[in-house]
Formats: structure tokens, C-alpha cells, sequence
């Protein structure tokens, strides 16, 4: 899958973009018609918790877009929080291709 990934104010390694590529690609198990996804990679200001990164991915599909936001201490596991959640929209995203 074609896959965008943009870090906002920080340079990402080319670990974490392998990481999140990695991730990605497994989504397409659930849903082999993803035509192309954009991530974005922030670091919040102004939280002085610990959970300040956050991970936004965005997926295209044929007919719609699926989205999902998480944050957490490490962009690692906001990538897994945010897999999860893409992966029950892709599950029921496709479920409604075949009831129609």
C-alpha cells in the first residue's frame, strides 16, 4: 500500500517509518481494496503528561475514508491503539460491501 507519512515538527527515524509501514501493510489482510493511506506524526505542546504523542492515520477505500487518532507515551503504541481501530472500520467497512 501506498502510504504517506508526514512527521509535524520533528524528523522521524527511518525505524519508526519502517514500523508504521510495517503496520500498515498487515491491514490490508483485512481489506485487500485500501487504495492509498496518509499518517501524520505530532508531538502535543502545552500537555505536560507523558502521553504527548499522537498518531493520525487516514485510510482510503473505495467509496469512503476511515480515520483514527491516538495518543500515548510512545508513537509505537499510539500506531498499534490506532491499527485497532482501523482494523474493526476496515472489518465492518467491508461487511457493508457485502450485504450490498
Amino acid at each position: 500500500m501506498k502510504l504517506d507519512i508526514q512527521s509535524i515538527h520533528f524528523d522521524a527515524d527511518q525505524k519508526l517509518l519502517d514500523f508504521i509501514q510495517k503496520k500498515c501493510d498487515k491491514l490490508e489482510t483485512f481489506f485487500d481494496r485500501i487504495t492509498h493511506g496518509e499518517v501524520f506524526l505530532r508531538l502535543e505542546k502545552g500537555d505536560h503528561s507523558r502521553e504527548n504523542k499522537v498518531v493520525e492515520i487516514r485510510l482510503h477505500i473505495p467509496g469512503t475514508t476511515i480515520f483514527a487518532t491516538e495518543q500515548n507515551t510512545s508513537f509505537e503504541a499510539a500506531t498499534d491503539l490506532a491499527m485497532e481501530a482501523l482494523r474493526t472500520q476496515l472489518t465492518r467497512a467491508k461487511e457493508k460491501m457485502k450485504d450490498h
